[in-house]
């Protein structure tokens, strides 16, 4: 916890990092995927999604491993529906984003089948079977899915040459800095308001329910709101749906090796997180876009869930 008069300073630090790091983030990921010829689609599925949820990874495991399943498991809900809803709402509304990769229609329907298999988890529980099976379940889904994404991705790249691959040290390095600032500015900027959340009063689990979830999905919320603002509609819905299928499946696979998760209790987040996957379908398959409108009827559905959490405490 931080000191009352570093909040203030701790958080304005924060939200630089954020936005500076997020700005070199997506240069660095467009210059990338120009230099080897990819799509930029191709890099924030993948090296922008999992290193934006780094916090998610970090919290999650650690809590897991220290026997606190309940922050773990929560958290990585709790973050899946911040993205989709928040995050994606936020980057609708800045600007309303096409839609137009088969590549990005394909992921969704990884993702939502991720988020189906999430029920393996009280199944196996009533079923009396050790989730740590689940989370091997969950690891052996996010190899074969890492392995058939890259083939795929390798497939549909286009031509680049050996000129243009030799410049593209600079441009990862701005991506692996990029990412490491996001996390700093997140860090700061979560522990600011949890101190402050403290030093006001407000109760611990309220905290947790919105304050850690938000906080570790700050670093996608600026990259993609930003992406978004920059007409960069891949890396802005990418980033999305590659964080859930990497909090999905490895993250919480990794969790549930270390530690039993009670998620019967869980399945109304479990099958509202379901639902809202389900309804990103119609919004990408027809239309071609997400719209200012999609974007304040998540927001709005977002606000509702976040009333039904203050309200079951």
């Amino acid at each position: 916890m931080l000191p009352i008069e570093l909040v203030i300073p701790a958080a304005l630090l924060g939200i630089l990092f954020l936005y500076k790091s997020s700005d070199i983030l997506i240069e660095g990921t467009a210059k990338t995927a120009m230099k080897l010829g990819i799509s930029s689609l191709v890099i924030s599925l993948t090296l922008v999604a999992y290193g934006t949820s780094t916090p998610e990874l970090a919290i999650s495991v650690t809590a897991a491993a220290q026997g606190h399943p309940g922050i773990s498991y929560g958290n990585i809900i709790g973050s899946c529906i911040a993205n989709l809803l928040l995050i994606l709402g936020i980057g609708a509304l800045i600007r309303p984003m096409p839609v137009e990769r088969g590549i990005l229609r394909r992921e969704l329907l990884i993702m939502i089948a991720a988020t189906a298999l999430l029920f393996l988890i009280p199944l196996f529980e009533i079923l009396g079977v050790p989730t740590l099976v689940v989370g091997a379940v969950f690891l052996v889904c996010f190899t074969l899915y890492l392995f058939y994404f890259l083939r795929s991705a390798m497939r549909e790249r286009k031509s680049s040459n050996t000129e243009h691959l030799s410049k593209t040290g600079k441009y990862i390095f701005f991506i692996i800095g990029g990412i490491i600032g996001v996390i700093i500015g997140a860090w700061l900027l979560v522990e600011s308001s949890v101190s402050l959340a403290r030093f006001l009063g407000v109760p611990e689990i309220i905290i947790a329910l919105t304050m850690v979830s938000v906080g570790t999905s700050l670093p996608e919320l600026v990259v993609s709101s930003l992406a978004a603002f920059r007409k960069q509609s891949d890396i802005a819905i990418g980033n999305i749906i590659g964080s859930n299928i990497f909090n999905i499946l490895l993250i919480l696979g990794l969790s549930l090796l270390f530690i039993p998760m009670n998620a019967t209790a869980s399945l109304v987040h479990l099958t509202f997180l379901l639902v809202i996957s389900l309804l990103m379908i119609p919004l990408m398959y027809t239309g071609g876009k997400l719209s200012r409108l999609n974007g304040i009827c998540m927001l709005l559905l977002y606000s509702g869930y976040l009333g039904y959490l203050f309200f079951s405490i």
